[in-house]
């Protein structure tokens, strides 16, 4: 039974059909709006989450599905000390395909193990969110039309960003890829992505502690917030929290066709006045988050021989 737990279980190759369904579900939705009927989709939500619980639920109801679930751990049978195991067998009696955030690194991998039906890892601690990943892509996609031949600067926490991590790994696939990391000393890219991504692949890196130097080169700014839940303790949080916002001033040596992307919740890293810019498209991430989720649900519940 496949699931996806990390975006490299999906083959270039795949990640390009993907994005494909999800721009024809986007030219015609009704073509999709019975396909799952009578499926069900539980989402298993061990951490609280706004944009990928509602955006799985979104994607299943907008292809004719049904969904059950939990939003967080003290619903469930967890707070009684249930194994991520047992749940995931069980929950395989009641639903055709599962979508589990957990904050424990590697707990939806258990689940995969151990349940009947596919599993999305829909982000487990600050390891992997694939289905984040698959959103990134299909915004950059819409918006450069290509993935070869990109300066992308990541810029923030990108210690404890998972999204970063997969993001780095996803583009470590494609050609002429520049990679421009921007964040505190304490929150840098950790060495092992460095040295099992971008080095083993070849990708011509730079690290900076100052954005602004390195704006007018960038074609994507992907902006991520310092994650308060990540840290261990208080003071580290209070210092780091404000090392990088985002104003209209900072982007005065950017690109005309700059993207600017973030993948949510923004605390203050991007100042609201950039959402009128053209080039802010984080909330144009969400919307691509959904029609992924629909293409990534339609692929693993096919291939599991249930559509």
């Amino acid at each position: 039974m496949r699931s996806i737990i990390d975006v490299l279980d999906l083959t270039v190759e795949e990640i390009n059909e993907l994005i494909q369904v999800a721009l024809d579900i986007i030219e015609k939705p009704e073509k999709y709006a019975e396909v799952c009927k009578g499926k069900k989709l539980a989402t298993l939500f061990f951490e609280p989450s706004t944009r990928t619980r509602l955006s799985f639920e979104a994607a299943m109801y907008e292809l004719g599905g049904n969904v059950l679930g939990f939003s967080e751990a003290a619903s469930s049978s967890a707070a009684k000390g249930e194994s991520v195991a047992d749940t995931a067998k069980t929950i395989s009696c009641y639903a055709d395909i599962i979508a589990m955030r957990h904050p424990k690194e590697g707990a939806p991998y258990v689940a995969a193990q151990n349940a009947s039906v596919p599993v999305i890892n829909a982000g487990d601690g600050g390891h992997n969110h694939p289905t984040q990943t698959l959103a990134d892509l299909l915004t950059i996609y819409r918006e450069k039309g290509k993935f070869a031949d990109l300066t992308v600067g990541f810029c923030g926490d990108l210690k404890f960003g998972r999204t970063v991590h997969s993001l780095i790994n996803a583009l470590s696939r494609y050609k002429n890829i520049n990679i421009v990391l921007i964040s505190p000393e304490e929150l840098k890219l950790p060495s092992y992505v460095k040295k099992d991504v971008l080095k083993k692949n070849g990708i011509p890196y730079e690290q900076t502690t100052d954005l602004e130097a390195v704006m007018p080169k960038l074609d994507i700014l992907y902006m991520t917030r310092v994650q308060r839940e990540r840290f261990f303790n208080e003071e580290d949080y209070l210092r780091l929290k404000d090392s990088y916002i985002l104003t209209p001033e900072k982007l005065k040596n950017a690109k005309e066709d700059l993207s600017i992307m973030h993948p949510l919740p923004r605390v203050n890293e991007i100042s609201v006045s950039i959402d009128k810019d053209p080039r802010a498209v984080y909330f144009k991430q969400v919307l691509n988050g959904k029609y992924m989720r629909m293409a990534l649900i339609l692929k693993l519940l096919k291939e599991a021989g249930l559509l």
